[in-house]
């Protein structure tokens, strides 16, 4: 890809790369010329998901991780670094979520969001921040945070917490890391739909909640490209501590 969006030569590490929203920003990275470390728990997606980007030339390596594992973490930064180069772009997409009333959380549905969603989040971006610092050559660091860490929405407050210390973290990080010109952003995307989600959409739920939408509509995986590319590439250089909304309006419903 040639144009202000091109990531020639340049190592992104994207998390819970093999479904939804990670397969498709791993996807658009590729194209866009990146070197892809392509990181989750399910291997053979990961697997398959480089042997598509291979298709179209594009080069990217599956790595396991579980992104509560701090140990594993570092692990996976030394082998991205050792087989496709210092990483550039970090992606913190990696996520899950507990729906339940307040009331009925247990300890373990809090330490596994908690977990995967704030825990593990904070230590790639401190493992990929150290070794930018140490590179000298700055870097871009995309967390995927929510709508809902800007809007409440029942049965999902453990989700919804951690995302809102998501953005927290981005802007905590970009005042900390702008002398190492390292540009920490987050993404909130709305409601978009996955296969990990399709089924609810066809509910009557999920039915009532789009009707509420001011364009009665869910997104597709691929309405986050444009923002996606441009906070990963030298066009964002003027933009750090961000947090956008990515919600055809969703927020103000």
């Amino acid at each position: 890809m040639t144009g202000s969006h091109s990531l020639e030569g340049k190592t992104a590490l994207v998390t819970g790369a093999s479904t939804g929203l990670g397969r498709q920003m791993a996807l658009t990275l590729a194209r866009a010329g990146a070197r892809v470390a392509l990181a989750a728990r399910s291997v053979d997606k990961l697997e398959a998901l480089a042997e598509e980007i291979a298709r179209f030339d594009g080069r990217a390596m599956p790595f396991a991780l579980d992104v509560r594992d701090v140990s594993a973490i570092r692990a996976v930064v030394d082998g991205v670094e050792t087989e496709l180069g210092p990483i550039y772009i970090l992606v913190n997409n990696a996520g899950v979520s507990v729906a339940k009333r307040p009331e009925d959380f247990t300890e373990e549905d809090y330490d596994f969001v908690v977990e995967t969603n704030m825990k593990g989040p904070w230590f790639l971006a401190q493992a990929v921040g150290q070794r930018m610092i140490a590179h000298g050559h700055g870097g871009k660091i995309i967390n995927i945070a929510s709508l809902l860490a800007l809007k409440p929405l029942g049965q999902l407050t453990l989700y919804g917490m951690t995302k809102a210390a998501i953005t927290q973290m981005t802007k905590q990080l970009a005042l900390e890391w702008a002398r190492h010109d390292i540009q920490v952003n987050a993404l909130c995307p709305g409601y978009i739909e996955t296969e990990m989600n399709a089924e609810h959409w066809q509910s009557d739920a999920g039915k009532k909640l789009l009707s509420r939408f001011p364009r009665r509509r869910l997104g597709a995986p691929e309405v986050l490209d444009g923002m996606l590319l441009l906070l990963a590439s030298d066009q964002s250089d003027f933009i750090t501590g961000t947090v956008i909304p990515v919600d055809d309006g969703q927020a103000l419903s």
